[in-house]
């Protein structure tokens, strides 16, 4: 990257100058002319927890004193999102500030909500969860990012790199009283989401307060190609800042006040005097936890300087690295819970687990008789106000913690059993690869040092590496990426992409039964695309439409509808060689087909409220289809559906249907919908573009949905369950009918019935009885005989 990206007027006019590190060769900038080196960890040990003049801060001061900054310098204050970033389909977790703003306003689709802005942002990382508690805060799970954006459009300049540099001079020499010469820049580059571009770390006593990136690129496939748009995307460490204000000896120390002696106490921790515990804090920033012998540096330097036995230093200070990480990653399990999260073995869902299991086996380590569920209940009360959720959703936080922790000890209890099953297999062997070690953990949840603990019984060598959660959870930190599946072949898809857009009559009106048209092209004498058409195409678990299309007296049968883009095309069922561009057809859909899956949509949307009034906020569409003959819904949820919450979800879906609801469609433009409906918007899926088709049932459920809707919810008919099935760890399947399907099922369960009965000689009505009768026949024709056994052995 060139130095003249890094060269600013601001730099030029203060006198600053350009320095390079002599230990990490990194570029920096500075007005100390004195100064040799980059002032950033591990180049050089903390000096703040001395020189810092800055007034105490706690976290939620740290955050205020930064919002009203900006704010009086013409920010606007915009509401952080979730720490689920439920808004995108390639993140599992909102892990900065500008994820907020990926990928739409990044793109140039949608404005953003203001600009430029200021956001106080809460984010979980967890690619270096191994790494929390080793370096006295420096790494944590969750953090709030302090942010200021603006956004760089061709015809409207906000600000750039200068001004973004000056803020943050600004800042911290007014705000915290940090001496400018303390203040060093740092160059350095960032990339993420797609996007890239230069950016300054800024660095005070060694520890790392802000990261200011500029983002001018974008990068595909490892090209980088400049963008009209240029963003000031910074970042500001809530946490450090707070750390840095209080001069603690650590983060931990800062960030959670009173709570860490109450954990400290309840977890048997005896905390080490003050003074060693300063000079851990001064030497951890030298501390590099992925490198082999980093830790055992640190332990050595700190026994030699307070004069201590190693070992005893290496004891305590493992303990109290364990203490530390029970307290972060119990709020970071906290937030995660509170935004809905339920754990899993995929998707955000594993990574919840992943947090809870690394937190219950420090845990065991430390003191197995304390529940993690009541260090949880702490962290609650401690950060209720600046996080309202926690408090709103306590009880389904504390009970998925007291349920996890009970399938956890379960596989504890378990897991020598299961551990000696497994390895089995690698008898002649030396060793277990750290591949098959991910996979024992992924697939049943054992930590790697209850296998190395058996292995090595059995002669097996096992390296189990430093940051072994972190790359667990980095191989799970994003969704896989969607594959295109197109029924149509390639070759006909590069064609369909030419073509302009179909009006979609089916949007415009669901209960058009027949339309006339223009033919537009025929594609290997079966893909027919028209100007417009009223088929609905495979789409949003949703079948396409069948039916016919007329033409110079002819008729072809439709028998599939795809959607390329933005163009709609039909399959025909047999080769069509007379039809030309621009001749007028008749298309005529399968209505009653039609309007089966309607109402199966419509349901669809209806059961979904239901199951989040009855079992909670949490419940969160996880798959959806919908047939002619019935429909399915997948939610997330923790446990088995009961007979009542059955009976429950499905009272209050007929309830909505016997409402006579109208059901609204309309596209509106995506910002807009998300701040008047919020992100359970996305419920089925995030569609592309700057306009999305938002279709509400009033004050009961409203979703981003490209499918064909009743007009009124008594269309429905009937809503009735079926089948209800946990289909995998988190993941409830719920079948149903309505409409005539649901007479139907009812006609033939009556026909059933009746054929039971007919054949017990008894009524529908008394059916339960005869049952009941029979049952007790029987279990005496059991005793009775159990009675004959035991005399015929007696013989």
């Amino acid at each position: 990257m060139s130095e003249n990206e890094y060269r600013l007027e601001f730099f030029r006019e203060m006198g600053f100058q350009r320095k390079q590190c002599p230990v990490c060769k990194t570029w920096f900038w500075t007005l100390n002319p004195d100064q040799k080196y980059c002032n950033d960890a591990p180049c050089v040990e903390y000096t703040f927890l001395i020189e810092s003049k800055a007034p105490p801060l706690t976290v939620s001061e740290a955050r205020e004193t930064f919002i009203n900054f900006f704010i009086k310098r013409g920010h606007k204050l915009v509401k952080p999102k979730p720490v689920v970033a439920r808004w995108r389909d390639d993140l599992y977790l909102t892990i900065a500030s500008i994820v907020d703003f990926q990928p739409f306003v990044t793109s140039g689709l949608i404005p953003p909500p203001a600009n430029p802005l200021v956001i106080s942002q809460p984010c979980i990382r967890l690619e270096d969860i191994d790494n929390v508690g080793k370096t006295a805060g420096r790494h944590l799970t969750s953090f709030e990012m302090a942010a200021h954006h603006a956004f760089n459009y061709p015809d409207k300049y906000i600000y750039w790199k200068n001004e973004t540099v000056q803020y943050a001079f600004e800042f911290f020499t007014t705000e915290l009283k940090i001496p400018p010469d303390k203040i060093t820049y740092k160059e350095s580059w960032w990339e993420g989401g797609g996007n890239a571009g230069p950016s300054f770390e800024v660095v005070v006593g060694g520890l790392e307060l802000a990261t200011l990136v500029f983002m001018k690129y974008s990068v595909e496939n490892g090209k980088y190609t400049e963008i009209p748009l240029k963003i000031v995307d910074t970042g500001y460490g809530i946490e450090r800042i707070t750390w840095y204000s209080q001069k603690t000896p650590t983060a931990f120390h800062a960030i959670y006040g009173n709570l860490l002696s109450k954990v400290l106490d309840m977890l048997g921790v005896e905390e080490p005097d003050r003074k060693l515990l300063y000079i851990v804090g001064r030497l951890s920033s030298k501390v590099e936890p992925e490198k082999p012998g980093s830790l055992e540096e640190l332990y050595k330097r700190v026994a030699y300087e307070t004069q201590t036995p190693l070992d005893s230093v290496r004891r305590d200070l493992l303990k109290l690295e364990r203490a530390y990480a029970i307290l972060d990653h119990t709020k970071t399990l906290a937030l995660m819970l509170a935004d809905g999260i339920v754990p899993s073995n995929s998707g955000e869902g594993y990574l919840a687990r992943l947090v809870i299991r690394r937190a219950l086996r420090s845990l065991v380590l430390l003191n197995p008789e304390v529940d993690l569920a009541d260090i949880v209940k702490l962290q609650i009360d401690y950060w209720c106000k600046d996080y309202p959720k926690l408090k709103e959703n306590s009880d389904y936080i504390i009970y998925i913690t007291e349920l996890e922790e009970r399938k956890f000890r379960e596989v504890l209890r378990r897991g020598e059993w299961i551990v000696s099953k497994l390895i089995s297999k690698y008898r002649g062997k030396t060793t277990i690869p750290l591949e098959d070690l991910i996979v024992i953990y992924d697939s049943h949840g054992i930590p790697p040092d209850i296998v190395k603990e058996k292995a090595e019984k059995l002669g097996l060598k096992v390296e189990i590496p430093p940051n072994f959660y972190s790359l667990v959870a980095l191989r799970h930190s994003k969704a896989p990426p969607k594959k295109e599946k197109h029924k149509i072949p390639l070759n006909i898809v590069k064609e369909l992409e030419r073509l302009p857009a179909t009006r979609m009559l089916f949007h415009e009106n669901p209960y058009i039964k027949e339309f006339k048209a223009q033919v537009v092209k025929v594609l290997n004498g079966k893909y027919l695309v028209l100007d417009k058409t009223a088929f609905y195409p495979e789409g949003g678990g949703q079948l396409a439409d069948r039916g016919y299309i007329e033409f110079n007296s002819e008729r072809v049968n439709v028998i599939d509808v795809q959607k390329i883009g933005n163009v709609i095309v039909h399959v025909i069922e047999k080769p069509i060689t007379k039809l030309r561009e621009g001749v007028e057809v008749r298309g005529v859909i399968d209505w009653n087909r039609r309007y089966q899956l309607m109402k199966h949509h419509t349901a669809t949307h209806i059961i979904l409220g239901a199951a989040r009034k009855i079992l909670g906020p949490h419940v969160w569409q996880a798959g959806a289809e919908k047939t002619v003959e019935k429909a399915r819904l997948d939610i997330t949820h923790y446990e088995n559906l009961s007979d009542n919450e059955i009976e429950q979800i499905e009272r209050e879906a007929n309830r909505i249907v016997f409402s006579g609801l109208n059901v609204k469609s309309e596209f509106i433009r995506r910002d807009i919908a998300e701040e008047k409906y919020g992100l359970t918007l996305y419920q089925g899926g995030i569609p592309p573009g700057s306009h999305i088709r938002i279709v509400e049932i009033p004050g009961w459920d409203t979703e981003a949905c490209f499918g064909t809707h009743l007009k009124n919810t008594l269309e429905v008919g009937l809503i009735k369950i079926v089948n209800t099935e946990k289909i995998q760890d988190g993941v409830i399947r719920l079948e149903y009918v309505a409409g005539e399907a649901a007479l139907k099922y009812m006609q033939k369960l009556t026909r059933e019935l009746g054929s039971i009965a007919r054949k017990l000689k008894t009524s529908i009505s008394t059916l339960p009885s005869r049952i009941e009768t029979l049952l007790k026949e029987i279990n005496e024709y059991k005793r009775k005989m159990s009675i004959l056994k035991r005399e015929y052995m007696k013989l």
